[in-house]
């Protein structure tokens, strides 16, 4: 008896499973927020030098008191790039000569300006506090900023390749609780974090924590037996697969919805974010509150289920059948408590090893003829996914005023842009929507290089349906990706361009540092990129209506197939493993 078999018996979609989705989509939400808390806890204030006329309550006890405000700036700052108030210099001594109504504004020269020896003067109007004025993370400190977002984001990245393997060995449910406790006791230290390295520290911490939780409630399932290979047709931009805590106890048929439930949790995420950061101004308050819900996180973990097709390749038989009774129990599937058997479950153990593949090595997709420009293409379009959005999502200040609106934007237009993603997959074909995807998230991100900084609405419009082409761009890829490859290779093919797209949200932020040589040159960079990736695109080939590749030859087959123009729906391949 297959384990699909069992799991039909016990209920594949009931009250077990909703309640158990409810319980990880949650949790998934927050996590989104832990992502994005850096637009609002560093976000730059308007600042400027500390300076005695303005600052010191005994020297301005010695100026005229004709003098405003307005004069004693105009005489202890220079003028900045924007003829506004120079945010890192100012005059060694105050220039009076150029309040003379006579004079001119450049009656000064550079010499007889200096950095901010004494801080900075910070605008709290909006933030009463952020990482950037607690730590002095402008000027010469400037690159600390986004230098703290990719330290973040690799702590994804190294999480991924730890909480995989550790999952593997010691299930999903600990490690799934581990990571709950460790995300919010490491997100509740950075909020008290004395020093900058070592709030750095906990939000690697946090990250690798983040990574954990994905791994083992958004990650590719091993398909256990042959029929599964189907599923990697589905996905969302959470991931190629879906849940994997809900996956595994969930009927074939629901496995649609249920990743698509998954995908818009990160979506209201988004939101979630700016409703939260809108109401807490003041970082380390904002850091607490995003960190304290897995607190309860940890608390009811215990309950969840581990997985039941873990357990059986474990070969924990009892402790396998005590799950499925209690999941026949909570769906009410009486009979079911009574027919399970350990024979049944036996049974069940030896289909899930011998159906079970050992994954191949990167390097064989490289190797083998056939697959090498498909890995390079795929992997390009998954690296141009994570550098493109990560780097303009987590610096929302440069794409508009407003960048409470901006999250909320990011979230409410991500909704249909998965769900209109995988209805033109069906119509348009898989390449044709990868390509366009890309293309216009390139060109989105391109054309705000010529809208002035004075149309605020029409830049975060442009910034907003980039970001969205970007989701589309990522949901068709995780998609794609499953049937440009056999199944001996698919979960490595699907592995690497998930590492690229890791490693490209690192280098993203970075890439904001080239503003110092000029002002549009990130936003050149951020669009080049998925516009160069959608184009080598159209070197893939078409997979609308062609069924999994199961082996090497299969994949050698379609090409010989389309080269011989055949056309796609009467394609017929020698293997029936499907």
């Amino acid at each position: 008896m297959a384990f699909s078999e069992l799991l039909d018996q016990v209920g594949g979609l009931g009250r077990f499973q909703v309640l158990q989705m409810v319980a990880l989509v949650v949790p998934i939400m927050w996590l989104t927020t832990q992502s994005m808390m850096e637009n609002f806890s560093a976000a730059v204030p308007n600042h400027r030098c500390w300076v005695p006329l303005l600052d010191n309550s005994t020297a301005q006890a010695g100026v005229p008191g004709a003098l405003g405000p307005k004069d004693l700036l105009t005489v202890s700052i220079p003028p900045g790039p924007n003829h506004e108030p120079h945010r890192c210099r100012r005059f060694r001594q105050p220039q009076w000569q150029l309040l003379d109504p006579n004079g001119t504004a450049t009656n000064w020269s550079e010499a007889a300006t200096e950095p901010c020896v004494d801080g900075w003067v910070y605008d709290r109007s909006t933030f009463t506090s952020t990482i950037v004025a607690k730590w002095d993370l402008v000027c010469d400190s400037h690159a600390l900023k986004p230098m703290a977002q990719s330290i973040y984001l690799s702590g994804i990245l190294v999480g991924a390749a730890v909480f995989g393997q550790v999952s593997d060995r010691f299930g999903r449910r600990l490690v799934l609780t581990w990571n709950y406790l460790q995300m919010a006791v490491s997100g509740t230290a950075a909020a008290f974090a004395p020093t900058f390295p070592v709030y750095c520290l906990f939000r690697f911490l946090v990250a690798l924590a983040v990574a954990g939780v994905m791994m083992n409630t958004c990650t590719l399932r091993r398909s256990p037996d042959p029929g599964q290979a189907r599923e990697a047709r589905v996905g969302s931009q959470a991931d190629p697969c879906g849940l994997l805590a809900v996956m595994e106890w969930t009927s074939t048929r629901a496995r649609a919805l249920v990743m698509t439930l998954n995908s818009l949790g990160f979506s209201f995420g988004q939101v979630l974010m700016a409703t939260v950061a809108y109401g807490v101004r003041d970082w380390a308050l904002l850091q607490l509150v995003v960190s304290a819900p897995f607190f309860l996180c940890f608390v009811y973990s215990w309950w969840l289920a581990e997985s039941a097709r873990w357990l059986l390749i474990k070969g924990k038989l009892e402790q396998g059948l005590r799950e499925l009774q209690k999941v026949a129990a909570i769906n009410g599937k009486r009979a079911a408590e009574d027919t399970l058997t350990a024979e049944a479950l036996l049974s069940a153990m030896r289909e899930e090893l011998s159906a079970s593949q050992a994954p191949a090595s990167p390097a064989a997709l490289l190797c083998t003829p056939g697959l090498g420009l498909r890995t390079c293409v795929s992997t390009l379009c998954w690296f141009a996914f994570g550098f493109t959005f990560y780097g303009l999502a987590l610096d929302l200040q440069a794409l508009g005023s407003d960048i409470f609106l901006l999250q909320v934007l990011i979230g409410v237009v991500d909704i249909p842009a998965k769900i209109g993603t995988l209805l033109l997959l069906n119509r348009l074909g898989r390449r044709s929507t990868q390509v366009a995807s890309l293309v216009l998230a390139g060109l989105c991100v391109l054309a705000n290089m010529l809208v002035p900084h004075e149309l605020g609405a029409l830049r975060s419009s442009l910034a907003v349906l980039g970001l969205g082409g970007l989701g589309a761009a990522f949901t068709c890829v995780s998609i794609y990706t499953g049937e440009l490859f056999p199944t001996v290779l698919r979960m490595t093919a699907v592995g690497l361009g998930q590492m690229a797209a890791r490693a490209g949200a690192i280098l993203g932020p970075l890439v904001r540092l080239l503003g110092a040589h000029g002002r549009s040159l990130p936003l050149l960079v951020y669009g080049a990129v998925p516009v160069l990736s959608g184009l080598a695109a159209l070197l893939l080939p078409e997979t609308q209506s062609l069924p999994l590749p199961d082996t090497v030859q299969d994949v050698q087959n379609q090409a010989m197939m389309k080269a011989t123009r055949s056309p796609p729906g009467r394609t017929v391949l020698k293997s029936t493993h499907f």
